[in-house]
């Protein structure tokens, strides 16, 4: 009997549903959108209903191209936009307010008052995050405090929290399980990075009581089971689930500690396997989970940084400046000339990430001369995107004490072969790109299937895994130093204190 792994990959601006078979090949995939709410300047929200239609529709057109019968499903994968929350009413199923995203900046006054107070290095050594309204932990409270008739289900044992991976089970199992997994629940800032827990400490901080909470399982295994889900057959087991990041990190068979991928993206996402070691980072790198194997295996761990501006800094020479139509055409306006002619731009056009955390850092242009064009702004926005990266994975390699291994990479910039070749210039290492990119899903695949004994192992899912490109690096270390010192200089610059 034929065997597919179903894959739900639930993102931020729409729910992407997949099918992947037992040799690892992803048969089809679709993918619905939904509306973003911003009902403030800085808030941003989602109505957990629509969050759940989409993954419905995408179920039922997936199950209309007959490529298996649903009795050929022998998993299900899920991975999500992580530290989006939700309250949800255990009875009904029905959210008490609009999920609050990954993006909304609402509680930040909260967070400000904790740093105040001085907890910011408790909740960092507990959580290994950075005290920051990004993670879950104060949208939780915020709708604790603001959604209504919450006090009466608090008091009766109604209420559910979770993230978005939570609700999905809930739903799935119609109501059955309350799960979420350790890498998703590693975005909290409500667990301790070291035994896996909810933390009593963090719960008391954030003003969050532990009943309402999921249990925390393994990212691979059963931890549920489909019940009154149309379309599909009872009993379908849940067997794998990771926040997206992590099942990217999964999907691109990273599972050796020095193992990284960059997601190139809006913004850049960079995780590096640490294996079940524990990395602290000297630089305000998060310390994460990866995921964990089974109940009773050893989390893996990671190191993640993020760039804010990436793909949107193509975007806002399109969209801001007018030199290019469409994004693609900004690899072909950018190899008109040899190199970026001296002009160095600093992207930080919402301040600077990982790892100079400069929020009110703002974007700089310099070296600019009458023999500027629009090619050199196109080619030092290119190398503004692999340089970032490049201080990124530098600090990452410094708190690890290990050389990084080749970088692979994803998502939609990645199809820029000449941003990939200066990438693999700038690190002086090779870059690999996969023949699957959607590397979330793919991961959340793999995981499943792991989880049902479909694939034996991590080692058997590497050989799934195949390569489409390198990239390997054709710069001296001379030329290399040189570029690094340019864009350094434009760095201190950016960093100045501004009047």
């Amino acid at each position: 009997m034929p065997s597919f792994v179903l894959a739900i990959d639930q993102g931020t601006t729409g729910s992407t549903v997949a099918l992947m078979d037992a040799r690892g090949k992803l048969r089809a995939s679709v993918n619905y959108e939904f509306p973003q709410i911003y009902p403030r300047p800085g808030w941003v929200e989602h109505r957990p209903a629509e969050i759940w239609s989409s993954v419905l529709r995408g179920i039922r057109a997936i199950l209309r191209k007959k490529l298996c019968k649903p009795g050929d499903i022998v998993a299900i994968g899920i991975t999500n936009q992580r530290e989006t929350s939700l309250l949800w009413d255990r009875r009904s199923g029905e959210a008490f307010n609009n999920a609050i995203v990954w993006q909304c900046r609402r509680t930040t006054d909260f967070c400000e008052s904790l740093r105040q107070a001085g907890h910011e290095s408790l909740i960092a050594r507990k959580s290994g995050l950075v005290l920051d309204p990004y993670f879950s932990a104060s949208k939780f409270r915020w709708l604790l405090h603001n959604s209504k008739g919450i006090a009466r289900a608090l008091k009766s044992g109604h209420v559910a929290a979770g993230t978005i991976d939570s609700y999905l089970v809930w739903q799935l199992t119609g109501g059955e399980t309350h799960v979420t997994d350790i890498s998703n629940a590693s975005r909290t800032s409500l667990m301790d990075i070291s035994s896996g827990q909810w933390d009593e400490q963090l719960l008391g901080l954030f003003e969050v009581p532990r009943h309402i909470l999921p249990d925390i399982v393994a990212s691979s295994g059963v931890l549920g089971r489909t019940r009154g889900v149309a379309g599909l057959p009872d009993g379908i087991p849940i067997a794998g689930m990771a926040g997206d990041q992590q099942a990217a990190l999964f999907g691109q068979a990273c599972f050796i500690p020095g193992d990284a991928k960059c997601t190139y993206g809006t913004g850049s996402f960079i995780v590096m396997n640490t294996g079940q070691q524990l990395v602290r980072s000297g630089a305000g790198l998060l310390t994460t989970v990866a995921w964990q194997l089974g109940a009773d295996a050893k989390p893996v761990y990671a190191l993640e940084g993020g760039a804010f501006i990436c793909g949107a800094a193509v975007q806002w020479l399109r969209d801001g400046l007018g030199i290019i139509r469409k994004a693609a055409d900004v690899e072909a306006l950018a190899r008109q000339v040899d190199d970026h002619g001296g002009v160095e731009f600093v992207p930080a056009l919402t301040g600077l990430g990982a790892p100079h955390w400069a929020p009110d850092a703002r974007g700089t242009f310099t070296g600019l001369t009458r023999g500027t064009g629009r090619a050199h702004i196109a080619r030092a926005t290119l190398d503004a995107m692999v340089l970032q990266n490049a201080d990124i994975l530098r600090v990452m390699e410094q708190d690890l004490g290990k050389r990084m291994r080749p970088l692979r990479v994803d998502g939609g910039a990645a199809a820029n072969n000449l941003l990939m070749q200066i990438q693999a210039d700038i690190l002086g290492r090779k870059l690999i790109r996969p023949q699957v990119v959607e590397t979330t899903v793919a991961g959340a695949c793999y995981l499943a299937g792991l989880g049902v004994g479909l694939w034996k192992s991590p080692a058997e899912v590497r050989k799934i895994w195949q390569a489409e490109r390198e990239f390997k690096s054709s710069m001296s270390a001379a030329a290399r130093r040189q570029r690094l010192a340019s864009w350094n200089n434009a760095l201190r610059r950016t960093l100045l204190p501004q009047d």
